[in-house]
């Protein structure tokens, strides 16, 4: 049976073009994308575009646009096999967290992708970047399953688990990286899968929900030397606040200065969310390692694990959204709802 693929041009750098007159980097029109990447014909599979309008710049990413793209595959969820989200790089990593978590019962795949470079350029990597991506959303098992049926972002012959990447480089082309999980795929002369690392359905042919409720009531407060007691004081008191996220040293360590300490304690007994994430790149809060990481755990502060920031603040939003008792915001935060940390 053929396979069909639904592109979704959300905008970026993807579709743009270089006018011949200018110079300047303007859309084209994305139904025309056959044109211009015509490898894409070769695939045996359907391929349709649909085209956000207005395009939506990345750094103008909102909730209310991962509600609508997450509206707009659920519409299309029964006509395609797989979707391929074309999304500007800056705030990917955002949307395909958020997306992670809004899209439940998810067995379909949603690959992000995009390119540092325009692909009317002509040493541009979103050619490359587009065609696998369409070949991974389209890759299915012996029983017509999807290999990837996950929300995943594909840059640079690697596939991630879209809510473990962070953005690491405004130049190169191997513009994301997942550093504490393995990738789901690597393109070379064959598309290797890890499938270990895959997460399949537990059960198939439960109907695809999406979460319309965000509740975007989040602070984050990275911890560095030289912190101020009336600035931490100000944004952890701000009003309608419900969570604040502590992006801390290391292994999840903190000053240890009374006022700060104070801060938190009262914190907790106004009620918020707490979740302790670490700064580094690579790594995991441990929240049992140090004096500092002990003391916040005792204040009710929650481990975020190897979560990333990006994922820390969509499973926020998300668990926020769905539960209006914090507890019940704290207790799930502790567990791996979409492969999002490692335990």
């Amino acid at each position: 049976m053929e396979r069909s693929i639904l592109i979704i041009y959300t905008g970026g750098t993807i579709g743009m073009k270089q006018d011949p007159v200018d110079f300047t980097l303007k859309p084209f029109n994305f139904g025309q994308i056959l044109s211009e990447v015509p490898e894409i014909r070769k695939f045996v599979c359907r391929v349709d575009t649909y085209s956000f309008s207005p395009l939506i710049d990345s750094s103008d990413a909102q909730p209310e646009f991962w509600i609508d793209l997450a509206r707009l595959i659920k519409k299309e969820y029964a006509n395609y096999d797989g979707f391929v989200v074309l999304h500007g790089t800056d705030t990917m990593s955002f949307t395909a967290s958020a997306l992670s978590f809004m899209l439940e019962n998810l067995e379909k795949p949603v690959v992000f992708t995009g390119s540092q470079l325009p692909i009317g350029m002509l040493r541009t990597d979103g050619k490359e970047n587009l065609i696998s991506a369409v070949e991974i959303a389209s890759a299915a098992d012996e029983q017509g399953r999807p290999i990837v049926p996950e929300v995943t972002v594909f840059f640079d012959s690697h596939l991630y688990r879209g809510n473990r990447t962070i953005k690491y480089s405004a130049e190169n082309f191997w513009a994301f990286r997942s550093e504490n999980a393995p990738a789901l795929a690597d393109t070379g002369i064959h598309i290797k899968y890890n499938i270990d690392e895959i997460r399949y359905p537990k059960q198939y042919g439960t109907p695809l929900k999406i979460s319309e409720t965000l509740d975007t009531d989040v602070a984050i407060l990275k911890i560095f030397p030289g912190m101020r007691e009336n600035m931490v004081r100000a944004l952890v008191g701000t009003k309608g606040l419900r969570a604040v996220i502590l992006e801390t040293f290391g292994s999840g360590n903190a000053p240890t200065q009374k006022w700060f300490l104070d801060i938190i304690s009262e914190a907790d007994r106004r009620g918020l969310i707490m979740m302790n994430i670490t700064q580094c790149i690579a790594g995991c809060v441990d929240m049992e390692a140090y004096a500092t990481g002990i003391e916040l755990k005792k204040m009710g502060v929650v481990s975020g694990y190897d979560s990333t920031l990006e994922a820390a603040l969509a499973k926020l939003f998300y668990l926020m959204g769905k539960y209006a008792n914090n507890d019940d915001v704290k207790r799930e935060l502790n567990k791996n709802l979409r492969g999002e940390i490692s335990i």
